[in-house]
């Protein structure tokens, strides 16, 4: 297959190219590093990289900032990086991904355990991550021509623990390349309109 992967040299986004690389072709796509670059706040940025590929087989997405702080503490500016960025960030890289795909091709978005297990300091997290889960339970009944969408939410990841202890005290880290299965079975499998929850 050929597949996009946005956000390839981050932590899980370098583990989801060690698990995929050796059977498929990837395209590693970032900001600021990978053979296409783009931008997820900015629409036109996905757009434009999205027509310099050609036709795909899979986009993933392993991308995506959120701010962590108190509830009340959260600026505009705050809420608005997991708004702009991991929500509507990931949500139009789906949907302008759409005619860049061949039939049964699929979308794999990045969401993250905060989801369901609320941490302090997690409310824009789980208010962006929880967004995308529901968008893509639903954008499942309305993809065309065979195309599936699914997200992957991974615990707090192991190599990452060193950042965000603080938030997850008594949460079991996940190895990145743990993580990195549920994107192989979202690609390579059958399902659509699901989460897969690896924590």
């Amino acid at each position: 297959m050929k597949i996009l992967l946005v956000g390839a040299n981050g932590t899980l986004g370098r583990a989801v190219a060690a698990e995929l690389r050796v059977r498929h072709e990837l395209i590693p796509a970032g900001r600021r590093t990978g053979d296409v670059h783009l931008d997820l706040a900015d629409a036109d940025s996905i757009d434009a990289a999205l027509q310099s590929v050609g036709p795909l087989d899979a986009v993933i997405s392993a991308a995506g900032h959120v701010a962590f702080g108190p509830l009340l503490e959260l600026t505009d500016v705050q809420w608005h990086l997991g708004l702009s960025e991991k929500l509507m960030g990931q949500v139009n890289l789906a949907l302008l991904a759409v005619p860049h795909l061949r039939d049964g091709g699929s979308i794999t978005l990045t969401t993250g355990v905060v989801s369901t297990d609320p941490i302090r300091g997690g409310a824009s997290a789980a208010m962006v991550n929880g967004g995308l889960e529901s968008f893509v339970r639903c954008a499942a009944l309305e993809l065309p021509r065979g195309l599936r969408i699914n997200a992957v939410s991974p615990g707090v990841l192991l190599e990452s623990m060193h950042e965000y202890a603080p938030l997850f005290r008594g949460f079991e880290p996940v190895p990145a390349a743990r993580a990195a299965l549920g994107f192989a079975r979202s690609v390579e499998g059958g399902d659509t309109g699901k989460t897969y929850r690896l924590f």
